[in-house]
């Protein structure tokens, strides 16, 4: 029999979906799966490694599994994904009690390299592994809800950014492709697609045939099963949300009338030592335009305080812009410096204290925003997927259709459902990032 498999996946959605395809090949190799690591001869970390924080967390995950190898009946730990590939071999000095490490461009060869004997440790290709439709993959969201990744890796020069160093250039999943995964996840009852790449909305630049987002969309809303398509990661560039896509998103009722588009800051310098290739009024006028074709789509943004150079005034312009644009859900982040990236060079670092500060400030701006928005939806009766029980609270959990899983608050929910269930929920409370609601009656 084969030997039992823990995984444990770190960082984003476009990572999990790599903890996925792991695990589809492992289940295909036979080997058994459990999410206990007591009970695992084999144990797998993919990693994160975009910034400190995830390093962090990476080294804190190995070293809180290593007891598992040394004393239980774990006899293999392997470690995959961003960290190693951005690290290398330097971490077999490092962690010596890791056997394997593994990159971002041969995650897919662990059931062979777990079942073989090594004369190395680190097997680190340059080049991302690319998934298709063909790839087993063991879903680790609820049964309702999928990622789809569409795109690989990135091609943009943002000098904060180490992406394109850990996955390379972007690259493209042809539409076959992708429409076939997503028939395949219909058919075993997701109802929920969303669509993920480092830029969703470079999508098809790449490949020169005329691939794009909006001929990808097209494709999709097609596929019989699917009820909710979600866009996260789309890069902040007028020129790709055309008249006919922005037509489509409005339009057809499957795509939600959400979206996730990063921006990092408003100020002109700022953007340019960023390596963002939008300015402040190109941001502004594009966000008056998808407004403008959606009326009522949700916009969530990504925002760095702290690059270096941010002035206090170039801050306060950044709070005045949150202000005035009224973004549904807003991430900010304290500029991480990583050693391989133009930006750790620039000069005038802000000081870790004042980086805290100005976090806080923004976060309490947009608690205030979200607060006032939820305010407004009280009495409404509202479409909400039911995820499940809330946890230890007798309230059930679920989302609306401008809310993503993980990062945009909650629906709890009075009233009984399965999971899995649309309902159509009469709201009675706002809180700061969730809302409260009544089942009123079950839609599906």
């Amino acid at each position: 029999m084969k030997e039992k498999v823990c995984l444990v996946s770190l960082g984003c959605p476009k990572n999990l979906v790599d903890s996925e395809v792991i695990l589809g090949l492992l289940s295909k190799e036979g080997h058994p799966l459990t999410t206990d690591p007591s009970r695992a001869e084999i144990i797998i970390v993919n990693t994160c490694s975009f910034i400190k924080d995830a390093t962090q967390e990476a080294i804190e995950t190995i070293l809180r599994l290593i007891p598992y190898k040394r004393e239980g009946r774990c006899r293999l730990l392997v470690v995959s994904g961003c960290f190693p590939q951005r690290y290398g071999k330097i971490l077999e000095k490092e962690l010596p009690e890791v056997d394997l490490f593994v990159g971002t461009g041969s995650f897919q060869k662990i059931p062979k390299l777990i079942s073989q004997q090594r004369e190395r440790k680190s097997f680190l290709s340059g080049k991302t592994f690319l998934y298709h439709d063909k790839t087993p993959r063991i879903l680790s969201t609820p049964p309702f809800t999928a990622y789809l990744k569409i795109a690989e890796g990135c091609s943009r020069t943002c000098t904060f950014c180490i992406v394109p160093m850990i996955r390379g250039p972007y690259r493209s999943r042809r539409i076959p492709s992708i429409r076939k995964e997503a028939e395949r996840l219909a058919d075993r009852g997701v109802r929920e697609l969303i669509l993920i790449a480092q830029d969703t909305t470079a999508y098809g630049e790449d490949l020169g045939d005329g691939t794009s987002l909006e001929r990808l969309l097209k494709d999709l809303v097609r596929v019989d099963g699917i009820r909710w398509i979600r866009i996260l990661y789309a890069y902040p560039k007028i020129t790709y949300f055309t008249k006919n896509l922005l037509k489509l998103w409005g339009q057809e009722e499957k795509i939600c009338p959400y979206l996730d588009l990063p921006i990092q800051h408003i100020d002109d310098i700022l953007l340019r030592r960023m390596g963002r290739k939008s300015k402040g009024e190109e941001i502004r006028n594009l966000i008056q335009k998808i407004r403008d074709a959606i009326p009522g789509i949700a916009l969530r943004t990504s925002l760095i305080v702290g690059f270096p150079g941010e002035s206090e005034e170039q801050f306060k312009a950044l709070l005045r812009f949150v202000e005035e644009t009224q973004f549904d859900y807003l991430g900010a982040f304290k500029y991480s410096a990583e050693e391989e990236t133009p930006a750790y060079r620039l000069p005038n670092p802000i000081p870790e204290e004042v980086k805290e500060e100005r976090l806080r400030i923004l976060m309490q701006v947009q608690k205030r925003i979200s607060l006032k928005k939820y305010q407004k939806m009280v009495g409404q009766r509202m479409e909400v997927l039911v995820e499940g029980a809330d946890g230890g609270r007798t309230a059930l959990r679920g989302r609306i259709k401008t809310q993503a899983p993980e990062i945009d608050g909650s629906v709890f929910l009075k009233g009984k459902a399965l999971a899995g269930d649309w309902v159509e929920a009469r709201v009675t409370q706002a809180l700061p990032y969730d809302l409260v609601a009544e089942i009123e009656k079950i839609l599906s």
